[in-house]
């Protein structure tokens, strides 16, 4: 994979190496980013693994011989303090404090297991990025934000029901842990930062992200929205008119429709007025 992001879109989802296309995702903050010091990092941890495992272990021991690794030894945490620091989405910034959120330490295992031969998987569980891993016994669902611990179904299952609250059902916990695909996963990276970015309202830096966001999902209707919303917020009337547009086109009947159908007005209003 070369450094640009868009090479990722024209490659098959089982070539992308997460932490490649994550560290290229962070050039954008940091030009100069020298991708292969970061992924060397990774291949060490892997190295260093390996030289304590043996791959007949059963899933218990791989487990923990990574949590130890990743977690004492390394000193890799969940950042509780700044969660929404962007530096914790930017895998770079993550291997360097050694700190960041559920995605991205998931990310760091993923790909850590990947060099080991490990059929790990990324999990788009609600509020909150987990690790699967498939043995020959079945599935263990792993926190990497806490320290790789094996989450029960009892657990899931409460964590889902204070997520979901009145729309919950347990009978839907599997379709939760079902594994997310390479570019689903960069896309939920690029969703965290595009909102922190908003927030801060370094609106530059949230368009540029959200340009990505569709690049890798052009059918996102509320990608166009969103994006909509912040041209509208910088007067970029025509570009926002655009957005909005196609959100209808996608989404007529969403919830937020009739507000976007408001804005439409007004913008066309203000493109006549001047005209």
């Amino acid at each position: 994979m070369s450094n640009d992001f868009e090479d990722i879109l024209t490659m098959d989802d089982s070539e992308i190496d997460l932490a490649e296309a994550a560290l290229i995702i962070a050039k954008d903050e940091y030009p100069e980013l020298d991708v292969t010091h970061y992924l060397e990092h990774i291949d060490q941890f892997a190295l260093d693994i390996a030289d304590r495992l043996d791959l007949n272990n059963d899933a218990e021991t791989i487990i923990s011989t990574l949590n130890d690794y990743l977690f004492k030894e390394q000193g890799f945490r969940g950042d509780m303090d700044n969660y929404y620091d962007p530096r914790n989405n930017l895998l770079n910034d993550v291997i360097d404090r050694r700190c960041g959120i559920p995605i991205s330490l998931s990310i760091i295992y993923l790909e850590t297991g990947k060099r080991l031969g490990l059929e790990l998987e990324g999990v788009s569980f609600p509020g909150h990025f987990l690790v699967r891993f498939n043995v020959s016994s079945g599935t263990v669902i792993l926190d990497p934000f806490f320290g790789g611990i094996s989450l029960s179904e009892d657990e899931l299952e409460f964590r889902l029901s204070r997520f979901c609250e009145d729309d919950y059902d347990d009978a839907l916990l599997e379709d939760y842990l079902t594994p997310a695909s390479n570019k689903a996963i960069l896309e939920r990276v690029l969703r965290n930062l595009r909102g922190i970015y908003v927030e801060n309202s370094t609106h530059e830096k949230a368009l540029r992200t959200s340009d990505k966001i569709l690049s890798l999902s052009p059918e996102n209707a509320q990608e166009y929205r969103l994006r909509g919303s912040i041209y509208h917020t910088i007067g970029c009337h025509q570009m926002a008119l655009q957005d909005y547009k196609r959100f209808l086109q996608l989404k007529p009947d969403a919830e937020e429709a009739e507000r976007t159908r408001a804005h439409i007005i007004e913008l066309q209003n203000a493109l006549r007025y001047l005209h």
